[in-house]
């Protein structure tokens, strides 16, 4: 019994951080997927419009257009930031995530997920 003991808090140390470790990391990847999601309904609102939504009009305005039927909220419940023209590129679009701690910047997997970084 004593033995079942120790292994059960031996896994518990173990598993339970690489687990909580993985599900952290899952959300970042799934920011990053979604963000790059957003790269084709704005290149067809570009193109029907000739020019990408207004940061006042938002990612809503690929709905409001039929673009997305809604838009998603990232992986940690928040909505995506958006702005228009970029500051990275003023010709392109920035799109965000505030991250796991749904506050502008952070670091590790708290850390804002952002689309310029990733291109």
């Amino acid at each position: 019994m004593i033995v079942v003991t120790i292994i059960a808090l031996l896994s518990a140390v173990i598993i339970v951080p690489n687990v909580t470790r993985y599900l952290k990391k899952s959300k970042v990847e799934a920011a990053k997927l979604q963000i790059k999601n957003f790269n084709l309904p704005l290149q067809e609102y570009m193109s029907a419009r000739g020019n990408y939504p207004a940061t006042d009009e938002g990612l809503d305005a690929l709905v409001k257009d039929g673009y997305l039927k809604k838009v998603p909220l990232d992986p940690w419940g928040n909505p995506y930031q958006y702005r228009f023209p970029g500051e990275s590129d003023t010709e392109e679009f920035d799109i965000w995530s505030f991250g796991g701690d749904g506050k502008e910047g952070g670091e590790g997997f708290n850390a804002d997920v952002k689309s310029w970084e990733e291109k």
